[in-house]
C-alpha cells in the first residue's frame, strides 16, 4: 500500500501593505515619492494596526490633488506612519497637523520631522476622536482620513469633522477604507469627486458641490 505524503501549509513570508504587521518595535520605512523630499526614506515603527498608505495609492491621491496641495493647511487625522502628512509637506503644503494615538509613533513622527528639518508639521499625540470632539479653531483645506481598518472609526470621524467645524465647503476630504465597505454618510452636497479600488482598499476624494 502506497504511503500518502503529508504536506504542511506554506508559511507566507510576504508582508501585506494593508492587513499584515511586523512585530512590535521592528523598524520599517516609508519613501516620499514626490516634491522637495522626493526619494527620502523615513523610519517607521511597526505596530499592530499600523498600515502605511502604499506608494501607488499616494501617487494616485497626490495626482488628484496636485493643484490643491501647494499652500494648503492639512489635517492628517489618523497619522500612523505620517506617509500622507509628510508627502503633503514635501509637495508644498503650508502646514500639516498630524494626530496620532500611539506615543511611540508620535515620537517617531517628531524624529522624522527633525530628520527633514521642517517646522511646518505639528504632531499631536492624542485620541483623534477626542480631539475632533472639540470645536475647531479653524477649518482645513485638505483632510486625510485613513483610520485603522476593522474598528468602525470612519463614520464617527466624519460626523465629528463636520459637527465641530474642521471641514468647510472649500475643503477637500480624502477617505481611505476597506474595499468591502460602502462609503460613509456625508452631509448633503458632498460628492465623491474621484475614487479608485485596489485589491484591498477603497479610496476617494470628496468635495462640496452645489
Amino acid at each position: 500500500m502506497a504511503k500518502t505524503k503529508k504536506t504542511l501549509p506554506r508559511k507566507s513570508t510576504r508582508l501585506g501593505k494593508h492587513d499584515a504587521t511586523r512585530s512590535k518595535g521592528e523598524v520599517g520605512e516609508v519613501r516620499i515619492i514626490g516634491g522637495d523630499f522626493r526619494g527620502r526614506k523615513l523610519p517607521v515603527r511597526q505596530a499592530e494596526g499600523l498600515r502605511p498608505t502604499s506608494d501607488r495609492i499616494r501617487e494616485t491621491l497626490f495626482n488628484w490633488l496636485q493643484f490643491e496641495v501647494p499652500g494648503a493647511n492639512c489635517l492628517d487625522v489618523f497619522s500612523g506612519s505620517g506617509a500622507l502628512g509628510f508627502e503633503a509637506l514635501s509637495r508644498g503644503a503650508a502646514n500639516v497637523t498630524c494626530l496620532e494615538l500611539s506615543p511611540q509613533n508620535a515620537e517617531q513622527l517628531k524624529a522624522n520631522r527633525n530628520l527633514l528639518k521642517v517646522e511646518k508639521l505639528q504632531v499631536v499625540q492624542t485620541d483623534s476622536l477626542v480631539w475632533l470632539s472639540k470645536p475647531a479653531e479653524k477649518s482645513f483645506d485638505i483632510v486625510f482620513l485613513d483610520p485603522p481598518f476593522h474598528q468602525g472609526l470612519m463614520q464617527q470621524s466624519i460626523d465629528k469633522l463636520f459637527e465641530n467645524g474642521y471641514v468647510s465647503e472649500s475643503t477637500w476630504l480624502y477617505l481611505e477604507q476597506e474595499k468591502t465597505l460602502d462609503w460613509p454618510q456625508l452631509p448633503d452636497g458632498w460628492q465623491c469627486h474621484r475614487e479608485k479600488n485596489t485589491s484591498q482598499v477603497r479610496l476617494g476624494v470628496w468635495r462640496f458641490e452645489q
